[in-house]
């Protein structure tokens, strides 16, 4: 707190702003300010209401050993001056006299005695004051849970009794009862009990989040899998990295740990590792711990007990240790309580926890499936592979035949190189490596710069082009050394392909781009004639690659007069295979071929070219060729508009390439060609799952900016679909990447991810979390320069969500950011949008007193469409004008100004002109009639003509065909009638 307020009024407004932070240690701290400025007061009221605020921070900031402490002070100041308090201040205390019981029964120190007296002493306070005893019983029944003692006399004395006005709420109380049913093994009827709860009808602090994290095994076990998955991924977002919600996020770990979510398990983990310092609470730490352990067991007996895992501050954990440490400090709680208790009710409660078997072997929890293997430290190894149809030829165990084989299959293009190239790395980096003295298998730093060489086609296919083109130059070098100069020469060509690319790395544009492939091609052709001695196949390989640069220049420039050259060199590249009879070689030019017709626009003549090499390749082989092929077959087939043969060319092409190892990118390239074709077909789910699965394999090939775009993209997809939570945890989990958080990925993409996030928060009605996203969104993009129509995109969504939450002033200040971007950068129809919302929400919200703001949003939206009426701009949604003339018409509504609205609505309708058979517009008609009919026939109480209106409007829709835009009229219709 910046100064501590010198006034009363000051402390009040103090005390408002902090009600509206978020629990934690910034809003206790500043409580506890608070309450000391309060104390200069004379008057006793503002440090009753300082000490309220207190003890809510303590209360819900997981710090009960304070909580009592406050409010005893509470209690004297009522003992002492109890005109103070007013009815209001006085229903708050004895309201939080189950806050102090429930902080005792958190501390294993206080003696069971004193929680017996505690409650003595609520019951006698509630009895003199003439209050009702339920709110007694329920904390005598909750203290015989928590002890373990037979909680059926307890529970019928409380659940029997008449709910009173500090009754605890209804959703707290569905918890209780729910638990009881829980606690006698009966699922069935706790899942009726929680039913109000978890469907959302009855809500407060802490629910449905509590019932949902207990909620979660029962769904399990009464095979309700799917209501499980769903309420675990909006329950897990409620209470995570809140230490008063501790427990219920170690009931989430445990969940994850039964479902065969261990991966899922270790992330969440890491997103709430405070609160291992966090949490003051030792019942919550129990809970908390064993939830944790539960986890960490499971992932250590599936024999991953190396791997890291987020633990207490102050060192690194991998999960054996950290499981070891959470064990003997959770013993310890349990030993505690049990001794404070008399019972072994916590010790028998954590057994049984720890002892559960899973209940499922997987369920798919979130969009991003993944499994311990992906969160393992990254390792030298071979990648990974899908289920293979075809069994792949054995490694060799002989050193000398494991070279002379790695260079065999490398010479065909033959996917099994990778298995064996990857042996060789492992072997050659032992420190213990022997390398044979063998002629056939050649000196060391020839194998050194083979393995070079791999590594480098390996790393220019993630596009990393300057990587590649070094080590190619190195692989040459090496080469040189161990006299091998075709060798030599192919590397040095394989360099200057990557060479040509790293304009577009850097941003340079098409242009230089085309101009630096253009200058590799030349530097190809002239390597070629100085080179002599070729082999076949790397004089093969050499032709291929000056093909292949001309068709990048070409998919880079577009230009017609760039097909031509193309081909030529294609048809000098199927010459010489053709004549050297390397099949390979003769299928990759073919394929060069068809692309470059697909690229030149003539697809049929790409589809006869394709068929011709299906047809050579069944026959003839290579048989790893047909995937690719397939997959082009498929992606010319959609270009031709038949997504239908587009789709089972790239399903067969997956099911082909589940054949060969898939860690060279072209599978996550079909899942992805897939899900545009689903969405073609009208199956978007299927798409969902095809992009996802694309995104995961571009991660596990590096190529993490292209996999963050596809999961970017189906995030939205997700939000499209409705399916929000979905939307919500896949984003959850992509921005906690460490790259992510270290700021290490594209600032816009992160930026991108955030603002679907923002609005997938919104979807959901979390209108706060999604206002604070936004408005941080709306304060960086400020300074996006370069890209002012995004700012305005975001400052304009940002005011609608704070004119949504009330807050005109900011919201005011939002539109106007908008405002100025937008005159940089135009976007007429989302700025139009943005005002006429901004309006109606004002005028909705404040009536007659928003009239005058909302109509300078209606008039700056008016601005607005004057501008794109001059620019020629055709919005894609509604029209501006008509739209705006309706908001208009609502806007005067809202503040009661009838006649002014009726007159904008008249005018929206002539700017709508008559409906014809486009539904947009004629619903949009239909609304404006209806609400013209309701300003005029009940509203300025003129039925008649109204009903002229509304009668003569469904005349007309009904004529077109559009019965269901007529039934909002006619509804309308009977209601004046009924009136008259």
């Amino acid at each position: 707190m910046p100064t501590a307020p010198q006034t009363i009024d000051e402390l009040y407004q103090a005390l408002q702003e902090n009600d509206r932070r978020p629990y934690g240690r910034t809003r206790t701290v500043t409580a506890e300010e608070l309450v000391d400025a309060a104390e200069q007061f004379a008057e006793p009221l503002p440090l009753v209401h300082a000490l309220l605020e207190l003890q809510e921070a303590y209360t819900y900031g997981s710090e009960p050993r304070k909580s009592p402490v406050v409010f005893a002070r509470l209690l004297t100041l009522f003992d002492e001056q109890p005109d103070v308090f007013d009815e209001r201040l006085r229903h708050m205390l004895f309201w939080r006299f189950k806050w102090v019981a429930h902080a005792l029964r958190q501390l294993p120190e206080i003696p069971l005695t004193s929680l017996r007296q505690w409650l003595t002493e609520m019951r006698d306070r509630y009895e003199k004051a003439g209050l009702g005893l339920q709110p007694y019983y329920g904390q005598a029944y909750q203290l015989a849970a928590h002890i373990g003692e037979d909680t059926t006399p307890a529970y019928e004395l409380w659940a029997g009794r008449t709910r009173t006005r500090l009754s605890d709420c209804e959703a707290c109380e569905i918890c209780e009862r729910a638990l009881y049913h829980l606690t006698a093994g009966d699922d069935e009827r706790a899942l009726r009990t929680w039913e109000p709860v978890l469907a959302g009808k009855e809500s407060c602090q802490e629910e449905p989040a509590r019932s949902v994290s207990y909620a979660l095994l029962p769904l399990l076990r009464t095979g309700r899998t799917d209501r499980a998955r769903e309420l675990h991924l909006a329950g897990y977002r409620a209470c995570r990295r809140n230490p008063s919600m501790s427990q219920e996020v170690g009931r989430h770990l445990e969940f994850c740990a039964l479902t065969g979510n261990e991966a899922r398990g270790l992330e969440l983990l890491a997103e709430n590792r405070s609160l291992f310092d966090e949490v003051d609470s030792p019942l919550d730490l129990l809970g908390f711990l064993t939830g944790v352990e539960v986890l960490l067991q499971r992932v250590e007996s599936l024999g991953h007990g190396e791997l890291p895992a987020a633990g207490y501050a102050g060192r690194t954990w991998t999960v054996a240790a950290l499981r070891a440490e959470v064990r003997g400090r959770a013993d310890d709680l349990a030993a505690r309580f049990d001794a404070r208790n008399g019972t072994t009710a916590h010790t028998d409660r954590r057994r049984a926890r720890l002892d559960r078997a899973p209940l499922l072997d997987a369920l798919e929890l979130t969009l991003r499936t993944r499994v311990l293997d992906d969160v393992a430290p990254a390792m030298p190894a071979t990648p990974a592979t899908a289920p293979a149809a075809r069994t792949a030829a054995a490694v060799p165990e002989s050193l000398p035949e494991l070279i002379l084989r790695a260079r065999a299959l490398d010479e065909q293009g033959h996917p099994d190189a990778v298995a064996c190239w990857a042996r060789l790395r492992t072997l050659v980096a032992a420190p213990d490596y022997a390398h044979p003295d063998d002629p056939a298998v050649g000196p060391l730093v020839l194998l050194r710069a083979d393995l070079l060489a791999d590594e480098a086609g390996r790393v220019g296919e993630k596009d990393e082009f300057e990587e590649a083109a070094a080590l190619y130059e190195e692989a040459a070098r090496l080469y040189d050394e161990a006299g091998a100069p075709g060798h030599a020469a192919l590397a040095r060509a394989c360099a200057l392909l990557p060479t040509g690319e790293i304009p577009a790395e850097r941003a340079d544009g098409a242009e230089a781009k085309a101009a630096a492939l253009t200058a590799a091609h030349a530097a190809l052709v002239r390597l070629h004639e100085e080179t002599t001695g070729l082999a076949p196949y790397q004089e093969a390989r050499l032709l291929r690659l000056r093909a292949s640069a001309l068709g990048l220049r070409l998919q880079t420039s577009g230009n017609e007069e760039h097909i031509a050259p193309v081909l030529a060199e294609v048809a000098l590249l199927l010459a010489f295979a053709t004549r050297h009879d390397i099949a390979g070689q003769v299928s990759g030019a073919l394929l060069l071929r068809a692309s470059t017709y697909a690229l030149s626009g003539d697809l049929p003549a790409a589809a006869t070219e394709i068929d011709a090499l299906l047809d050579r390749l069944k026959a003839h082989g290579p048989a790893w060729h047909l995937p690719r092929t397939l997959g082009l077959r498929g992606r010319i087939q959609l270009g031709l508009r038949d997504a239908q043969a587009a789709h089972a060319d790239l399903t067969e092409s997956l099911r082909l390439a589940a054949d060969w190892p898939s860690d060279r990118g072209d599978t996550a390239r079909l899942h992805g060609d897939l899900a545009q074709v689903c969405m073609h077909l009208g199956r978007p789910d299927e798409a969902l799952r095809h992009l996802t699965r694309s995104a995961e394999l571009e991660l596990r090939h590096g190529s993490r900016t292209d996999a963050f775009c596809t999961y970017s993209n189906a995030a939205q997809l997700s939000l499209d679909l409705g399916r929000v939570e979905d939307s919500i945890a896949l984003l959850d989990s992509l921005l906690a990447e460490p790259d992510v958080a270290a700021g290490e990925l594209d600032d816009r993409l992160v930026a991108q991810l955030r603002l679907t996030r923002a609005r997938a928060l919104h979807a959901g009605e979390d209108l706060k979390a999604a206002t604070v996203e936004f408005a941080a969104l709306a304060a960086e993009s400020a300074g996006w320069d370069d890209d002012p129509g995004s700012h305005a995109m975001i400052a304009a969504e940002t005011a609608v969500l704070l004119a949504e939450s009330g807050e005109f002033g900011r919201a005011r200040e939002a539109a106007d950011q908008a405002l100025a971007a937008h005159a940089r950068a135009p976007r007429y129809e989302q700025l139009s949008n943005c005002l006429r919302e901004l309006a109606r929400l004002q005028a909705q919200q404040q009536g007659p007193e928003g009239l005058a703001d909302a109509l300078a949003f209606l008039a700056d939206a008016g601005r607005i469409a004057d501008e794109a009426r001059a620019a020629g701009y055709e919005a894609r949604g509604r029209a501006l004008d008509p739209a705006l003339a309706y908001e208009h018409g609502r806007v005067n509504a809202y503040a009661r100004e009838y006649e002014t609205a009726l007159a904008a609505l008249d005018e929206a309708l002539g700017l709508l002109g008559e409906p014809g058979s486009d539904e947009d517009h004629a619903g949009e008609w239909a609304e404006c009639v209806r609400l013209a009919g309701a300003v005029e026939g009940i509203y300025l109480e003129r039925p008649a003509p109204a009903l002229t209106r509304l009668d003569a409007a469904v005349s007309r829709l009904t004529a077109l065909g559009h019965t269901e835009e007529t039934e909002p009229l006619t509804s309308l219709a009977a209601r004046l009638r009924a009136k008259g």
